[in-house]
């Protein structure tokens, strides 16, 4: 059992499991005023997968965002509600509303987007 993972490696990006926790944590998110940046993916995506990494590496970037990951096979509610219908998809939420939405895995423009986004939250709350 050496090669145990070290705690501290623990993955900071949330599975949505159920519609009921999708609105938990976009409610908790919105009382706390957290930015929320979620991946919704699909098993056989195989793009949507190889985001995967990516998408923990920028929640260990961003600790100020809720970073969520959503499988439409698993949580189809709330990939109808949220009006997914390509994968991945990754949506940026404020306040409970969505502020903006990149369809396909392009890891540079969504890190540009998701720094934009905790950015007009910092200018926000100072």
């Amino acid at each position: 059992m050496e090669n145990q993972e070290p705690e501290e490696n623990k993955s900071r990006v949330i599975k949505v499991e159920s519609e009921e926790s999708w609105d938990f944590y976009i409610s908790q998110a919105t009382t706390q005023g957290c930015p929320v940046v979620v991946h919704f993916t699909a098993a056989w995506c195989i793009p949507s997968v190889a985001m995967n990494q990516f998408f923990e590496e920028l929640a260990s970037n961003y600790p100020d965002a809720l970073f969520l990951t959503v499988d439409v096979d698993e949580v189809k509610a709330v990939a109808v509600k949220m009006e997914v219908k390509a994968m991945p998809t990754f949506l940026l939420m404020k306040e409970g509303a969505q502020v903006d939405r990149l369809v396909g895995a392009n890891p540079d423009e969504i890190r540009k987007r998701i720094d934009a986004l905790v950015q007009s939250f910092r200018v926000y709350v100072a």
